[in-house]
């Protein structure tokens, strides 16, 4: 089969187009031909490498899945070959007391597809029979492969971890980025009153369009005076952080007395600045968030197929010009989800 691989860490120049051989899924495992594979951040530090965290080289990266059901392994039952599926991108052991707890991020062997094990930037791609789920009707494979990494994260933070409630205010950092994109159109779902930033003019409209009622250019303006203003001095309720060091002491002085900030990465850097004044003085509370669970994802899933929550797909790339698709990324030119059309 074609798949893109890396067997080096670096820039995209070691994203390779490679044959390989086709995998045979084991006991309760399915193997899916992939028609599209979004990207997402990870990909790129996975490509770059991590300080602390190591991946077994060569590895075909991508988290995020749609296709056909093509082979089932032994035992799996409930499931049907030429099936049209998405995949969940969170692998846990689905014994260990974490599992059976419905907190899966929690397991100690939880992994994300195309870190420790090979993803979807490949013809076929085998995973868990629990991960997959039916792939919405109305949706293109290309808008599939957009939902589950972004929406999934996007849930836990504002609906499991910062429980959004109707009338709130909520600050969303980086609306073009995928997980910025989910979580306006989820806090709106919610009730809350939604400020989004964005890093240039062309997409202020487009945030609004997901439901964003102000929008800030995070580039030209000071975000935290912006929202002291806008709000009577008050602050939000709650900020969606994932942009890190360059935000992070932003988002704790845009908190209102009780505020909750919710993060899930750190893509400028790992250090953030905490007057720690704040955090004991205002009452605040600050969740770290990775993923979601495999319910999580059933429970919102109703959502996208309704049309109430919508994938936003900003270019389609073919799999041969992931390269390029990672440099665009990189250099933040999209407002949404890039996405791998498989040949």
């Amino acid at each position: 089969m074609q798949a893109i691989r890396f067997h080096e860490h670096g820039g995209p120049e070691v994203l390779r187009l490679e044959e390989v051989a086709i995998p045979r899924p084991g006991p309760g495992e399915v193997r899916v031909r992939v028609r599209a594979c979004a990207l997402n951040h990870l990909d790129i530090w996975n490509r770059r490498g991590m300080p602390g965290r190591r991946l077994s080289l060569p590895r075909i990266p991508g988290a995020d899945v749609a296709g056909e059901i093509d082979e089932l392994g032994a035992g799996v039952s409930g499931l049907e070959a030429g099936s049209r599926v998405l995949v969940n991108p969170g692998i846990s052991c689905g014994r260990c007391e974490a599992c059976l707890s419905g907190q899966d991020t929690l397991c100690p062997q939880y992994h994300i597809l195309g870190s420790q094990v090979d993803g979807g930037y490949a013809q076929y791609v085998i995973v868990p029979a629990a991960n997959v789920l039916p792939m919405p009707r109305h949706l293109s494979f290309e808008q599939a492969a957009a939902v589950p990494l972004v929406f999934l994260t996007a849930w836990h933070m504002l609906v499991t971890l910062a429980r959004v409630r109707p009338g709130e205010t909520v600050l969303v950092w980086g609306a073009g980025s995928g997980v910025g994109s989910a979580a306006i159109q989820i806090a709106r779902l919610l009730g809350a009153r939604v400020f989004a930033t964005v890093g240039s003019d062309d997409k202020m409209e487009r945030a609004r369009h997901l439901g964003a009622e102000v929008v800030l250019h995070h580039g030209r303006q000071h975000v935290d005076e912006e929202i002291r203003s806008l709000t009577g001095r008050r602050g939000v309720d709650v900020v969606v952080e994932h942009v890190g060091q360059a935000t992070w002491e932003k988002s704790i002085r845009s908190l209102t007395h009780g505020g909750r900030l919710v993060t899930c990465g750190a893509t400028t850097g790992y250090e953030g600045l905490t007057d720690i004044r704040y955090l004991f003085s205002r009452q605040l509370r600050l969740f770290g968030s990775y993923m979601g669970s495999k319910a999580e994802l059933l429970h919102l899933m109703p959502f996208v197929e309704r049309g109430q929550l919508k994938p936003v797909v900003d270019r389609v790339w073919p799999l041969a010009e992931a390269a390029q698709a990672h440099r665009w990324m990189e250099e933040r030119r999209h407002f949404g989800k890039l996405v791998l059309t498989i040949p």
